[in-house]
């Protein structure tokens, strides 16, 4: 095999190598969303991310970035250990929210501790849904980044207490059909069976199962079928 032969295979192999460890360590690290992560976490992932390209094309020393990716991996794990395990060190390793408002009353200071100017939290505010202030009970600023809002009791939305009713419980919905495919053990899961799923398929006027697109269903027998659109 030619030298430039070797290159290609060895870099392929690296690259291959490169995205496992790196799906792996993304595994073991958990599944936040990015809106979720603060900023440390967010700041070592981005790390981990260059490292492991750097993994990718390395050909000559390769074993150098992968011990980096795994001493990163651990630190990570290490620290999400003591925040478990000793509570008092989150505010050290993840930070705190911090009150920006409360009771009608701005925190000038917090504000800046949180790096955020009144433009900023007007407009985190309105992304809520929230245009007017005063129908703003508090307001936190929390680790990762986001804004959370307690509103004013007389603002907020009516729920079934208010009313003193007690609604039935929902219940989750399984997919049965799917693509015009009748899952089976979905159907069992629920205590039904295809016969049943037939009838309930001519009650609603459609002729065959492979014309759905999706129908789910709950353990009420409560089932909702979605037909197959024609795409323009």
């Amino acid at each position: 095999m030619t030298w430039w032969g070797m290159k290609f295979i060895s870099a392929c192999l690296t690259s291959f190598f490169s995205y496992l460890s790196l799906f792996i360590m993304t595994r073991i690290m958990g599944h936040k969303q990015v809106s979720q992560l603060d900023s440390f976490d967010y700041i070592t992932g981005i790390t981990i991310g260059s490292i492991a390209a750097e993994f990718a094309t390395e050909l000559e020393e390769f074993w150098k970035p992968f011990i980096a990716m795994v001493i990163y991996l651990l630190a990570t794990i290490l620290l999400g250990f003591i925040s478990r395990k000793f509570p008092r060190t989150r505010k050290y390793i993840s930070g705190t929210s911090i009150v920006i408002m409360d009771n009608g009353k701005l925190y000038k200071k917090n504000l800046k501790k949180a790096k955020l100017d009144l433009n900023e939290f007007l407009m985190m505010c309105r992304e809520q849904g929230y245009f007017d202030l005063s129908s703003i009970q508090s307001a936190f600023f929390e680790c990762n980044g986001k804004l959370t809002i307690l509103p004013v009791s007389s603002r907020r939305p009516a729920i079934p207490e208010d009313f003193q009713i007690t609604p039935n419980q929902e219940a989750l919905f399984a997919e049965v059909i799917m693509d015009g495919r009748v899952l089976d053990k979905n159907l069992k899961h629920l205590g039904l069976d295809v016969n049943w799923l037939l009838k309930k398929l001519k009650q609603n006027g459609i002729s065959s199962h492979k014309d759905v697109f999706l129908a789910v269903c709950d353990k009420n027998q409560n089932i909702q079928f979605y037909e197959k659109g024609n795409e323009e």
